[in-house]
């Protein structure tokens, strides 16, 4: 950003438009996107503005978006440590199954006659 925001006042400079230090630093500080408000709004407060140098700005942004990129970073790492926790299914071979089974069944035969009652009504 910095380095287009430089091509545009050197190609000013050569239609003799000039701005102040103060003006650029006020326009860059604009120019930046929602995210970055709070900067912004210590920058503003903290520094007076008319005597900032555009050097100085360009190192606290530069050094705010590495802190940023920092953060998102370990963010993402962290999700990636995330353990999956599986559990085991063990097989029981009872007389149990059998009657799950039969259950299954009746659920799913009374399901369907509900689907099937269901459009006949239209629903």
């Amino acid at each position: 950003m910095f380095s287009r925001f430089t091509n545009i006042i050197n190609a000013l400079q050569a239609l003799d438009k000039t701005y102040s230090n103060s003006e650029m630093v006020r326009k860059i500080l604009r120019c930046l996107p929602r995210s970055w408000m709070p900067k912004v709004t210590v920058i503003e407060e903290a520094k007076n503005l008319n005597v900032l140098p555009l050097e100085d700005l360009l190192g606290s942004l530069m050094t705010h978006e590495l802190s940023m990129q920092k953060k998102d970073d370990d963010e993402e790492k962290e999700k990636k440590k995330k353990k999956i926790v599986a559990l085991k299914s063990s097989l029981i071979e009872d007389s149990e199954d059998d009657d799950d089974d039969e259950e299954l069944a009746l659920i799913t035969r009374k399901f369907k006659k509900f689907l099937v009652s269901k459009k006949k009504f239209g629903g």
